[in-house]
This record gives structure tokens, sequence and C-alpha cells, in this order.
């Protein structure tokens, strides 16, 4: 399976955005459970039919770029904002960089990395290990580059991130994940009530780090992306559930700007499962 990765990854970005947009339609027209949650997500934030639709092949997209990014040639990258993350870099107290499930999200690290991490300060990502074997070791793998670092979602994972951010270093991590049971609390999330994560509050707040916004444009014709970062637009509050409010409320802000490349068929308003 790492081979048939590793072949796709010399596919050019256009023509793996083609063959993802197919194999995301060809998912949501297959699987009735996915896409009656895509469209009930959708629906829920009240975003319009025709750009919950263009989501239907974003998603697909999502999947087949993976290849490229994990083991390919760098793509071209564009910048807007980076004038905060030098602002939040130049305090040297951390950052948090938070990114809903929208456009390429691997990509923001990533970028982070080669611009800003392999002289400054490096970043920490957290991630959920696969349950098969094979594709932990690969995904494993395919992040360790100069500048990037890998934290799984544990409690040994969380004790690097916050050691990073001691360091004056960086982590990201998307908060509309839903968190295992306990580490969360139940806030609106598009008006209805999820189950958030108060993690990414408590790291800026325990560590005095900056949170920068960021998010990776998907631009068309596999002409790359953008990678966009912005402040928070209000002073985190120190209440845990008011603080996850907020930043669900971010999010929410950050998704309307591109409904279309958002991953509507997560399952954002699900039970959090019992283990860490």
């Amino acid at each position: 399976m790492a081979s048939f990765f590793k072949i796709f990854s010399f596919l050019p970005l256009a023509l793996a955005h083609a063959l993802g947009w197919g194999a995301g339609w060809l998912v949501f027209c297959a699987s009735g459970v996915y896409r009656q949650r895509f469209l009930a997500n959708a629906r829920q934030a009240g975003t319009g039919w025709w750009q919950s639709l263009g989501a239907v092949g974003a998603a697909g997209q999502l999947v087949a770029e993976l290849p490229r990014l994990w083991f390919g040639r760098p793509v071209s990258v564009l910048w807007e904002g980076t004038q905060h993350v030098e602002a939040a870099l130049a305090r040297g107290r951390g950052v948090v960089f938070l990114t809903p499930h929208l456009g390429c999200f691997e990509i923001t690290a990533q970028a982070y990395a080669r611009r800003y991490g392999q002289t400054l300060y490096p970043i920490t990502v957290l991630f959920r290990p696969s349950r098969q074997p094979w594709l932990r070791s690969l995904v494993k793998n395919a992040r360790k580059r100069p500048g990037l670092r890998a934290a799984p979602t544990t409690l040994a994972g969380v004790k690097q991130m916050i050691k990073a951010l001691k360091k004056g270093e960086c982590v990201g991590l998307l908060p509309d994940q839903v968190p295992p049971k306990g580490l969360g609390v139940w806030v609106p999330f598009f008006g209805r009530d999820a189950y958030t994560m108060t993690l990414s509050a408590r790291l800026a707040q325990q560590t005095g780090a900056a949170i920068v916004l960021t998010w990776g444009e998907r631009l068309s014709w596999g002409r790359g992306y953008r990678v966009h970062f912005e402040p928070l637009s209000a002073t985190l509050p120190s209440d845990g559930a008011q603080a996850a409010s907020l930043i669900n409320q971010e999010m929410e802000r950050l998704i309307r700007l591109c409904p279309q490349q958002y991953l509507w068929g997560y399952a954002r308003y699900k039970q959090p499962r019992q283990e860490l």
C-alpha cells in the first residue's frame, strides 16, 4: 500500500484533484449514510445547496492530494496574513495554530514548517493515529520533515505539545475534531450542541501562547494552495466552556468564507469515544 501512495505522488496536482473530485462524488452517491450526514450538516449551517455540492468533490480531493503532499515534490503555496504569524512568533511564548476541517489542512503545517519551522520555531501537529498498523506507520513517516513534528492524541502527545509551547515553539490542531470523552464540553456549533475540545484553549492559557487561525485554500486547476492566517477576533475567556464556544464561533466564521471546501461529511455531532 505504501508503494501505491508513492506511485500516486508523481501525479500532477491537477490530475490528482480531478481523480479525487470524481471519487468524492462516487462515495457521495454510493453511501446513503455519508450523504445524509453531509447534507444534514450543511443544512444545519445554513449553507446553500450549490455550496454544499461543491464540497462533495472537495472531500475526494482532500484524500487524493495526500500522496503528493506526503511523498511528492513541494507544491506551490501563496500566503495571506503572514504578519499575524510573525507578530505571534516575535512574542517568544509559542503559537497555537487552529484550523477547521476546511480546505487542505495538511498543507498549513507543511507550509509553516518550510517557511518558518526550519529556521525559527518548529511546529508540532496533533493527529489521531490510524487503527491500521500499515497506515499508522505510513502517516508517521510521511509527516517527518524538517521543522515539523507529530504528536498523537494521547496524554503523551498533549505533554509533548505543552513542552513545545514552553520552549516558544508552535503547535497545530483541529478544534472541530470530536475529542475523547472527558476532554471536551457540549457547546453550540452552527446552532447545535457539539462535543468540543477544551485542549486548544487550555494550551494557550497554560503557556501564554498566542492563538492564530489558519486554513489552506485549495486553488483551482491544480495551481496549489493559499494559506490564510488571522488572529482571534475576540479575547479568549478564562472559562473553559466559554472559550470553547468562542473557538467554535471562530471556526464557523472561517468555514463561511469557503463552505465549498469544508468537510461536511465529518461526524461533528457524534458522541465522544471513551478512550484517549
